[in-house]
């Protein structure tokens, strides 16, 4: 059985009374105030899931998020790219469910500030490398893989302080169902590539046409797939700025929390 262990740093978020705060004002507190400790209050143990595929700007926008609420930010993806990584280092053959799982259990993966780790090395620029992004399909499709890893994002979480605003293909249908707020982004698939190419400085068709095998992939394979969660929030960001797809997801958790 997996145990959460303390090798991850929790987070620590600005101090707050066990105890709702008075409801009696004192002299000299705006409305504002009071509104913010309650809204602060009601984050401490808060998670937001974004999930949807490559190019709908999961990752800008739940970054942005996560500051502006003053939560962790979890990028599942990256532990899929650390793993196949970690695959790939070791000569471990993509299609064997035992050699990646022994070779995911032989590391620790851990993410702080945006910086993905592996036994404490920075990896955060080789795991984006195409190659190591392609392998990280392939190591996905395994659910003894997905299952791993699944252990040490909610271990991630539960050590942040059982919040924060956690990213991925399948946070709110899998990894927590029971979050508090799930949104689910979408966008145009010429806009998701035009977005990815610009962002790479690959070729657009190259990227268009890894990109329709990555949907498939992630949409048909047996093991936690690409879906919209029934109780989601479906955000279409092809015409949208990424301050306004962020504006909308705060004020959703601003309502929830309400």
């Amino acid at each position: 059985m997996f145990v959460c262990t303390e090798r991850v740093i929790p987070v620590q978020l600005p101090p707050l009374s066990r105890q709702p705060p008075s409801r009696t004002p004192r002299a000299g507190t705006s409305p504002f105030l009071i509104s913010l400790r309650f809204i602060l209050a009601s984050l401490r143990h808060l998670i937001v899931t974004i999930d949807g595929p490559a190019g709908t700007g999961k990752s800008t926008v739940s970054r942005r998020v996560a500051a502006e609420l003053g939560l962790p930010h979890l990028d599942t993806g990256a532990f899929y790219r650390a793993a196949a990584l970690v695959a790939l280092r070791n000569g471990v053959d993509l299609d064997d469910e035992s050699g990646l799982v022994a070779a995911v259990g032989s590391a620790f993966f851990d993410q702080e500030d945006g910086i993905m780790l592996i036994d404490g090395e920075d990896v955060s620029v080789e795991i984006r490398d195409p190659l190591v992004a392609t392998a990280s399909s392939t190591v996905a499709t395994h659910p003894k893989v997905r299952s791993a890893l699944v252990d040490h994002q909610r271990c991630w979480v539960e050590l942040h302080g059982d919040a924060g605003v956690v990213e991925g293909r399948d946070i709110g249908s899998v990894v927590f169902p029971d979050a508090g707020v799930k949104v689910f982004l979408e966008a145009d698939p010429s806009v998701r590539a035009a977005r990815r190419a610009r962002e790479t400085g690959q070729n657009f068709g190259d990227v268009l046409a890894a990109q329709g095998k990555r949907d498939s992939q992630d949409s048909l394979r047996d093991a936690s797939p690409l879906l919209v969660p029934d109780d989601a929030f479906v955000i279409d960001t092809s015409d949208l700025e990424v301050s306004d797809v962020v504006q909308r997801i705060v004020e959703l958790v601003r309502t929830a929390s309400r």
